[in-house]
């Protein structure tokens, strides 16, 4: 049993590597996390930068703690969706670009769906047997 935990565990925090360390890298670098929602044409960009800090390392507690699990796994999931559609929009692109713009895109449905997996898991564990 505690090597299930163990793992379960393990397999969240890889799941939510990629928030953390965003999280973590933008409160850190806030000039750069303006750059960011800048590039992306994002605007206000401060307001915006700090509601996705929030969003990463809010989220991450959620899901990593285990308190209200589907909720950040679900806002997690529904962030990777929407950032995908701007961050990689592939069917805008041409030229060597467009591929590892494709790739990446879908490799974040993947990341979402698992957040999807995390937050149905998590509701079905809480529903009382019947």
């Amino acid at each position: 049993m505690a090597l299930r935990r163990l793992l379960h565990g393990l397999a969240l925090l890889a799941l939510c590597a990629a928030y953390l360390e965003g999280g973590i890298t933008k409160l850190m670098d806030f000039g750069g996390a303006l750059a960011e929602m800048q590039h992306f044409g994002l605007a206000p960009a401060a307001p915006l930068a700090v509601a996705v800090i929030a969003l990463e390392l809010g989220g991450s507690a959620l899901v990593l703690s285990g308190h209200l699990r589907w909720l950040g796994a679900l806002a997690l999931g529904v962030f990777t969706v929407a950032a995908s559609f701007i961050a990689n929009d592939f069917w805008t692109m041409t030229g060597p670009e467009r591929i590892p713009a494709m790739h990446a895109f879908f490799e974040h449905l993947g990341l979402a769906g698992g957040f999807a997996l995390v937050a149905w898991h998590d509701r079905l564990e809480a529903a009382p047997a019947i």
